[in-house]
């Protein structure tokens, strides 16, 4: 991605002012030291804006939905909606009845392997991934062929954590019902060619589920450009609540395949004879729904779009330049994933050191990294090594924070090597 020079990577400007002002989980003290949130990758900060959002929302017309006559009941119902016409907007989907809430992005991706399962997976058929999938797209898959009695086909990635597009066209045939890919490893930050994915997969026939958890706050995404037939993601790696996230699906997909769950708001009629469901988008949404979590994911959406989704993503793609640069500078550190195309994660390694280790010791010195596999246990087995050191980059990190970051790695250096 292109960097324009006049952008100021310490910070970007939200109504006038820096945005990380925006953020008060940011203003504390760790072990008496100012926090440097590195973490992003696993959750984001709430803004003030997401925060009030949740307050208003128990304070003014807190009410079950779309069952009441009474006035907050018509109050949320009204809140609820105008936030799904709000996402159906920011992912330019066709119309707002493919938007259906869920708990996350982990939910969104076991509903479609349910309910496209049932309906189109059988006996001899497979379904594709990559092998740089989080666990939550790689087992419901799991799950679903060792039900239907179907394959599970993995296209492999390279030395650089890229997948291997040829690779991926040789496992394309009559029995790929359904190819779901990630947008952005969450581990290696790896961009993928999603879009020549999805075109070669809709040539062969198959549907395809994009995991966007790691790319809807990163990258612009038109679902209508795409063409993919779902798409998932999560409210809280995109500075919102936790508890909610969003499945898209085309309509001629969400009317064909069966609901995921029974109960209330799913139905049109219930007899103990036959059930007969309700209409999109309420078909997949059963029982009360988190609706405070929904509500006020649309306070989230709304502050990254007056930021500006390619400003932001300008902006990140400094911060990781900058830090790539200047880890590569140090000889005792290894970076894990060097794809061309990466969003703002920056997985590494101390050699001689374990990931755990490093990532104590920069906690004590107030720098926030997540250690571990990152729910990615395939791609350490294909670096041979039990886990990374993963700081990932957010709207509100400045440069300043990864030279500190930088400084705390040396010092890590120093005690452990």
């Amino acid at each position: 991605m292109e960097i324009k020079s006049e952008i100021n990577y310490s910070y970007l400007e939200y109504q006038g002012a820096p945005v990380r002002h925006e953020f008060p989980a940011l203003h504390q003290d760790v072990f008496g030291k100012p926090l440097i949130y590195l973490d992003n990758a696993a959750t984001t900060q709430k803004p003030w804006k997401v925060i009030h959002a949740t307050n208003k929302y128990y304070v003014e017309m807190n009410s079950n939905i779309h069952r009441g006559v009474h006035y907050l009941s018509q109050k949320a119902t009204d809140a609820y909606e105008i936030s799904r016409n709000t996402i159906a907007e920011f992912i330019n989907a066709r119309q707002s009845k493919e938007v259906i809430f869920t708990k996350g992005t982990t939910e969104g991706i076991n509903l479609v392997a349910d309910c496209f399962g049932r309906y189109a997976v059988n006996e001899g058929d497979s379904v594709v991934i990559t092998s740089l999938e989080h666990h939550s797209n790689i087992v419901p898959w799991q799950m679903l062929c060792e039900k239907r009695n179907a394959t599970l086909k993995v296209i492999p990635i390279d030395e650089n954590g890229e997948i291997i597009l040829d690779e991926f066209e040789k496992l394309l045939d009559e029995t790929v019902k359904i190819v779901a890919v990630s947008y952005v490893s969450n581990t290696l930050g790896t961009i993928n060619p999603v879009k020549e994915i999805i075109e070669l997969a809709h040539k062969n026939g198959s549907a395809v589920l994009i995991d966007a958890a790691q790319a809807v706050h990163h990258i612009p995404i038109d679902v209508q450009s795409l063409d993919c037939d779902f798409l998932v993601f999560s409210g809280h790696k995109m500075y919102g609540p936790t508890g909610i996230g969003v499945l898209y699906g085309k309509e001629e997909w969400l009317n064909k395949i069966p609901p995921y769950q029974g109960g209330g708001d799913m139905i049109k009629t219930v007899t103990f004879v036959k059930t007969e469901y309700n209409d999109l988008p309420f078909k997949f949404e059963a029982g009360t729904p988190h609706i405070e979590g929904a509500i006020t994911l649309k306070a989230a959406v709304d502050f990254i779009r007056e930021i500006g989704i390619n400003e932001i993503a300008r902006f990140e793609a400094g911060l990781l330049k900058y830090a790539t640069e200047q880890v590569l500078q140090l000889p005792e550190v290894q970076i894990i994933g060097t794809a061309k195309a990466k969003a703002s994660s920056l997985s590494l390694n101390i050699r001689g050191a374990h990931p755990y280790d490093v990532g104590v010791l920069l906690d004590k010195m107030g720098i926030a990294v997540r250690t571990g596999h990152h729910c990615t246990q395939p791609i350490m087995d294909f670096f041979c090594i039990p886990g990374t050191v993963r700081a990932s980059f957010a709207v509100y990190n400045t440069m300043e924070e990864i030279d500190k970051f930088l400084e705390s790695l040396r010092r890590a250096i120093k005690m452990l090597v």
